[in-house]
């Protein structure tokens, strides 16, 4: 067994007998995570690009974890409206755009245009109402990768070596609350209900706050206004969601839950200025701008109440870059004890990286566990250490998972 495991007791109150909770998610169409998901698929549009050159496997130094969105503008109208001012998206880090194999033969990468249209064909997938040729000016700068982390990320070996010293974190299970806010963005962002419920846009911010055995659910949707003819309208289309969370919650709770939506309008107002209505679904039509890293974790919420890593998941190469691998690891193997042993009540990992070390061996794998009543440390420790030892040696599965869309990076 690795001597950089380390296993005790977590000295926390468990989740779920805290007072309160607070728990986040800012869902597909909020801006900061439309731009974690236009980082991410530049990131795996790069990744194709090289293997299809160079063979699978063959992934060269990139990180794209910098993408910032600057609003636009636009005028929403009951029964639709327009945009006046398109949407500026700006494309910034650092790839291989020239490459020169032990053969000597030579490569040449059209990198911009690949993240262009990756970004793109993001933005048509997941915001539906947004035209993206006409409603967006997206600019690729993404720059020469530095000398030195290169260097690091070209070494010849079965394991790369970390690009830097820093640490992921995951913990689980997931509480009741942090599950439920999980779940209702996810439905009210699926293809069926909206689908089903056209007038709602993909930016949704799912704020949950549990006091005691209460749990409220703060939801901010922006309408869509072509589908939403009056105020009569909107408000049937609120109610809509009130009613749809309210059905969904007993899946993951039995505690009270109370539900509202859109709290800043004013429903006495017959101007469209008095609610939250959008032309695209999401507000980076007018007022809000949208980073990187500013939004969800790794594991999809945004949770005060648990460790967290400040780590931008999204964009960094799923090779070496252990802010990403080790964020995804973390939470992988904390799902996986929390599954298989039984008398684990709550366990965080974290994982310490050192920069050149290789990524399967990190300076430091600590967890801290929660048992349940009657437990002994020394009754799991060697089922968690094993666990742990074995998500290490398989860590380089964890990029073709990121490039296929498998692991959660927002």
């Amino acid at each position: 067994m690795r001597d950089n495991i380390f296993v005790s007791e977590l000295n926390q109150t468990y989740i779920e007998d805290l007072e309160i909770e607070i728990v986040e998610r800012k869902g597909i169409g909020h801006p900061d995570s439309i731009s974690d998901g236009i980082a991410q698929s530049v990131s795996n549009a790069l990744c194709k690009m090289y293997e299809e050159k160079l063979g699978e496997g063959n992934i060269l130094h990139h990180n794209t974890d910098e993408v910032q969105i600057t609003a636009g503008d636009s005028d929403p109208k009951f029964g639709g409206g327009s945009v006046r001012k398109p949407i500026d998206i700006l494309l910034t880090g650092r790839g291989i755009h020239d490459y020169v194999d032990e053969n000597g033969v030579e490569y040449h990468f059209p990198l911009e245009r690949v993240a262009i249209k990756a970004a793109k064909d993001w933005l048509k997938e997941n915001i539906v109402n947004l035209d993206v040729e006409l409603d967006t000016v997206i600019e690729c700068k993404i720059g020469r990768g530095s000398g030195d982390l290169v260097n690091v990320f070209d070494r010849e070996s079965a394991i790369p070596s970390s690009n830097d010293t820093s640490f992921g974190v995951g913990f689980a299970p997931l509480s009741e609350t942090e599950s439920l806010v999980l779940a209702t963005e996810e439905l009210f962002n699926s293809k069926e209900f909206t689908k089903k419920y056209p007038a709602t846009g993909e930016d949704i911010k799912v704020m949950g706050l549990r006091e005691k055995d209460k749990i409220t659910l703060t939801i901010c949707c922006g309408m869509v206004d072509k589908y939403v003819k009056n105020p009569e309208e909107y408000k049937a289309a609120c109610a809509v969601l009130k009613e749809e969370a309210e059905k969904l919650a007993p899946k993951y709770t039995s505690r009270d839950v109370e539900v509202f939506i859109n709290t800043g309008d004013n429903l006495d107002s017959d101007d469209e200025a008095g609610y939250f209505l959008t032309v695209t679904g999401t507000s980076a039509e007018m007022g809000d701008d949208g980073s990187v890293g500013r939004g969800n974790r790794a594991n999809g919420l945004i949770t005060p109440c648990r460790p967290m890593s400040m780590e931008a998941t999204s964009g960094k190469n799923p090779v070496n870059h252990v802010g990403k691998i080790y964020n995804i690891l973390a939470s992988r193997i904390a799902a996986e004890i929390a599954e298989k042993i039984p008398e684990v009540k709550q366990v965080h990992i974290m994982l310490l990286s050192q920069i050149g070390r290789p990524i399967d061996n990190p300076k430091a794998a600590s967890t801290q566990v929660i048992l349940e009543d009657g437990c002994k440390l020394e009754d799991v420790k060697a089922d968690i250490e094993k666990i742990i030892d074995e998500g290490l040696e398989n860590i380089t599965d964890i990029a073709q998972d990121v490039i296929a869309g498998i692991a959660r990076t927002f």
